[in-house]
C-alpha cells in the first residue's frame, strides 16, 4: 500500500481565522458541541479539519477497546470495557492492558446508513448464545477523536439528529428487542457544505453549537500565498511539514494547556446576565445558544491562558454561536452587528451596578456565589 502524504499543516492555511479559532476551540472542549463550516468548495474547509486531528495529543485507551475507551474516566467506560476490566481485575494480571494511539479522524460519507452510524446489535446470537455482541459503527469510531461530515446538508435529517444527539449527550445507546448496548460518543461534530446546494432545516441548525461562514480570499497577495505553499507541500509534503513543525508544535501545546485548565475558567453572575441579556435581545429561541456561548467563552479564556472570562471572549464566543440562530438568517454586516453588540454589553456592563454584585454575595461576605467555576 502506497504511504499516504503528511497532513497539510493547520498553521500553514493561509486566512480563514473564524473557521480555525472555531475548530481550535472545540478541540479545547469537546463538550460545545461541534462547529458548522458554510462556504463555497476550495476555501480549505476540509483541508482545517483534517489538519486539527494532526494537532491534537495521543491518547490512553484500554489496547483492545474499538471505543477508544478512557482508563482514566470509568464513569464512561462502554459495556464492552467494563466487562473487560471485571474480567482482568478477576484474571493473573489484574488490570486491562491500556495503549496508545493517534486521535481518530473519521469521515462519514452523506450516503451512511443509521445501523452504519450507530452500529448493531446481534440479536440472534444474543438469544441462541446468551452472548451481547454488539458491532461497532462510525459513532464508536469517532470517539475522543473528530467526525467529519463534507456536505452535511446531503445526509439523511434523521441520520443527522442521531449525530447530533450524540455529540450533545456524549454516548450511544442501542437498543433492540429488550437488548441494550451503551458506549462513549464524545467527539468533535465538524460538518461543512454549500448552501448553494441546499440548507439544513433550522431545528438542526440550532443543534450545531458554532457555526462559520467561508468564502474565498480577495486579496491577491494572500491567494498568491496560498498558491506558493501548496505548490511546495505537493512537491515535497515531508519537508514542508518539517518547515511548519515549530508552528504546529506551538499549537498543539497551546491547544493541550488550554485543554488542562478548562474546567478552572470561572465567570460571575455579570457574565451569565450579559449573555442572557443578549440572547433575549436577539429573539434566539430556547436556551442551547446561552449555553454553548458560555462554554465557547471559557476555552477562548483557557486558549489565551487565562482563568476567567471576560467581554472580549463572550463576544468572539457570540460571533460564532449566535449568527445560524437568527431567524432572519446570518448577520447582514458582521462587521456592523458586531460593533452594535459590543456597545449593548459595555451599556450592560455600566447597567449591573455594585449593588446587584453585592445581592449575589453571601451573608458572610463570600464572594463564592459571584465568580465560580463551573462544567456547564
Amino acid at each position: 500500500m502506497a504511504k499516504r502524504p503528511p497532513v497539510y499543516p493547520f498553521t500553514a492555511i493561509v486566512g480563514q481565522e473564524k473557521m480555525k479559532i472555531a475548530l481550535i476551540l472545540n478541540a479545547i472542549d469537546m463538550r460545545i458541541g461541534g462547529v458548522l463550516i458554510r462556504g463555497e468548495r476550495g476555501t480549505g474547509k476540509s483541508t482545517a479539519a483534517r489538519a486539527l486531528a494532526a494537532l491534537l495529543p495521543e491518547i490512553d485507551v484500554f489496547a483492545d477497546s474499538p471505543f477508544n475507551d478512557d482508563p482514566a474516566h470509568p464513569e464512561t467506560w462502554s459495556d464492552w470495557a467494563r466487562e473487560h476490566q471485571a474480567n482482568a481485575n478477576g484474571g493473573a494480571n489484574g488490570e486491562a492492558a491500556i495503549s496508545r494511539r493517534n486521535v481518530p479522524f473519521i469521515d462519514l460519507p452523506v450516503s451512511a446508513t443509521e445501523d452504519r452510524v450507530v452500529g448493531t446489535l446481534d440479536i440472534e446470537k444474543a438469544i441462541q448464545q446468551g452472548v451481547k455482541k454488539f458491532d461497532p459503527g462510525v459513532l464508536a469510531n469517532a470517539n475522543r477523536g473528530i467526525l467529519y461530515i463534507d456536505e452535511v446538508n446531503l445526509l439523511d435529517d434523521h441520520v443527522v439528529d442521531l449525530l447530533l444527539d450524540s455529540a450533545a449527550m456524549g454516548v450511544n445507546v442501542v437498543e433492540r428487542e429488550g437488548i441494550s448496548f451503551a458506549h462513549p460518543a464524545r467527539f468533535i461534530l465538524v460538518g461543512t457544505m454549500n448552501p448553494e446546494e441546499g440548507d439544513l432545516r433550522p431545528q438542526l441548525l440550532d443543534r450545531f453549537a458554532l457555526s462559520v461562514e467561508v468564502e474565498g480570499i480577495r486579496d491577491a497577495g494572500k491567494r498568491m500565498e496560498i498558491v506558493e505553499r501548496h505548490i511546495q507541500y505537493e512537491s515535497d509534503p515531508e519537508g514542508f511539514r518539517e518547515e511548519w513543525h515549530p508552528h504546529e508544535q506551538e499549537l498543539a501545546h497551546r491547544i493541550t494547556a488550554a485543554r488542562s485548565i478548562v474546567d478552572d475558567v470561572s465567570y460571575t453572575r455579570r457574565d451569565l446576565y450579559s449573555i442572557a441579556t443578549l440572547t433575549a435581545g436577539l429573539h434566539i429561541d430556547g436556551h442551547r445558544a446561552d449555553m454553548v456561548i458560555l462554554k465557547t467563552a471559557r476555552a477562548y479564556a483557557a486558549y489565551n491562558g487565562r482563568t476567567e472570562i471576560n467581554q472580549h471572549d463572550i463576544l468572539l464566543a457570540l460571533e460564532l454561536a449566535i449568527p445560524h440562530r437568527l431567524k432572519r438568517g446570518p448577520f447582514a454586516d458582521a462587521n456592523m452587528n458586531m460593533a452594535d453588540l459590543e456597545k449593548k454589553m459595555d451599556q450592560i456592563e455600566s447597567e449591573w451596578g455594585e449593588g446587584d454584585e453585592a445581592q449575589e454575595s453571601s451573608e458572610d461576605g463570600s464572594e463564592q456565589t459571584v465568580k465560580k467555576k463551573a462544567n456547564p
